[in-house]
């Protein structure tokens, strides 16, 4: 390609996605019936000779632009899923044309850099002690495979049995326990992990969804503990403090799905809710969450440097090349060759500073509150206490709620899923997104309760 031909594409791509953002908080949240058929004109026979670059990108965005989910426009709470801050979005384009690869320190010196300087801070902004590790992966799904990676090769190695070499054949059994509300993804990482969904020690919670300590089985060395900073349905945590003080004392091991609740560590308001997290002993969560950086941004933490590396390092002798300085990124995560996705973390936290994370917190969890008032204002049943920023909602029986959820998706003003919440039926809205304002959560309101009534809302 000639660089002048470069220059244009670049350019032609920077105005359209300008152009988009611009406009996506004023159109549908769903794609229009045109749309959608218009995807038909992408299905063909890869042709014989390429497309010009310009035409390319222009098929991709007048076909595929309409065909988007507006979720980075404020009224998509769907699935607890953030936005992307407008600096993180340019950050994101820089680091897409440095074309770094994140593997190791020579590879990508920027990369290895943001990432050791991000790690700090949010070892700083948690409250977490000096020694804690991490690392950047797609999202906390592979966050709590390696956290939980990290906990196996802990307690096997304490029994004497190297989980990394000799497999889990033969090993030392281990026992897991969870909550009734523990979330499908943990599950999923137990299972790639040869530890089993089905063999979990499940126990019961509250009508809050947090895990009853009452009812824990007693602790040991073999025993690794699944919390939640942050239930899916109602936003609340389970006790770490005093599960924390168990496991410490019976030598188990306390791994936190944190996905987006672990932020709010950063907000002193949410201390009754947080306290004891920072006691754990690893740690998942999302930056494509609350702090709104693009897909696919997860970060796992782990107290202990030496438990990370162990799960989680492999040596090959051509990978060997330069003297390592410092933490070696691919020697902390699954993959080896990765995108540098520390850059639009360090851009979020540089941007945001202290102030702005607990202020984005506390954005979130007021703008819950205010839709829960306005529904509860308007006779509709709100089942959970909001304690963050998720509300569960019913508008009467199982059947009224699915129409509602259906009409309202239907409608495009707003998007919300449903959910089965002990024995109910429930819309639920998960608001995470930096875009959100007041106006937003009116509108939505509005839509809301035109879907229940059928008529213009007054």
């Amino acid at each position: 390609m000639e660089e002048s031909s470069a220059h244009g594409v670049l350019q032609d791509a920077s105005e359209r996605a300008i152009s988009y953002l611009q406009s996506v908080k004023n159109r549908s949240v769903i794609a229009s019936p045109e749309a959608m058929r218009r995807l038909d004109e992408l299905r063909h026979a890869l042709p014989q000779k390429g497309v010009d670059s310009i035409e390319v990108l222009r098929r991709l965005d007048e076909i595929g632009s309409p065909a988007t989910v507006a979720t980075a426009g404020g009224r998509y709470f769907g699935l607890v899923m953030g936005g992307a801050l407008p600096v993180t979005v340019a950050a994101s384009w820089l680091a897409t044309a440095w074309d770094q690869n994140a593997c190791f320190r020579w590879t990508s010196p920027i990369a290895a850099t943001l990432e050791d300087v991000s790690l700090q801070w949010l070892r700083d902004l948690f409250g977490m002690p000096e020694g804690v590790a991490g690392a950047f992966v797609s999202g906390a799904s592979m966050a709590s495979l390696t956290g939980l990676a990290s906990a196996r090769h802990a307690l096997l190695s304490r029994l004497g049995w190297d989980v990394e070499a000799k497999g889990i054949y033969g090993a030392p059994e281990l026992r897991v326990v969870v909550s009734e509300e523990v979330h499908v993804t943990v599950l999923k990482a137990l299972s790639l992990l040869g530890l089993g969904r089905e063999r979990v020690i499940l126990v019961p919670t509250d009508r809050r969804g947090r895990l009853k300590v009452d009812s824990m089985p007693a602790l040991d060395g073999r025993t690794i503990v699944c919390i939640q900073a942050g239930n899916v349905n109602t936003g609340d945590f389970d006790p770490a403090a005093e599960i924390c003080l168990r496991a410490r004392q019976a030598g188990a091991w306390v791994h936190v799905d944190g996905a987006f609740g672990l932020w709010a560590l950063a907000n002193r308001n949410f201390d009754v809710l947080t306290a004891g997290l920072a006691e754990a002993d690893s740690w998942a969560t999302d930056g494509h969450k609350w702090l709104n950086v693009p897909y696919d941004s997860g970060i796992v933490l782990v107290r202990n440097a030496a438990d990370l590396r162990a799960a989680m390092s492999a040596n090959a002798a051509y990978l060997a090349e330069g003297a390592e300085e410092g933490r070696e990124p691919s020697h902390y995560t699954p993959e080896s060759s990765r995108r540098a996705r520390g850059v639009e973390i360090w851009a979020a936290l540089l941007h945001l500073g202290r102030d702005g994370i607990a202020e984005l917190v506390e954005q979130f969890c007021r703008l819950a509150r205010q839709f829960a008032d306005g529904l509860s204002s308007h006779g509709y049943e709100i089942l959970n206490d909001v304690v963050l920023n998720q509300v569960l909602v019913s508008f009467g029986s199982s059947e009224a709620t699915r129409a509602v959820i259906d009409s309202l998706q239907a409608e495009g003003v707003c998007w919300c899923g449903g959910t089965s919440w002990q024995g109910r039926t429930a819309m639920r809205i998960s608001v995470a997104n930096w875009a959100t304002t007041e106006t937003d959560v009116d509108l939505s309101i509005q839509a809301m309760v035109r879907a229940a009534t059928g008529s213009p809302c007054v």
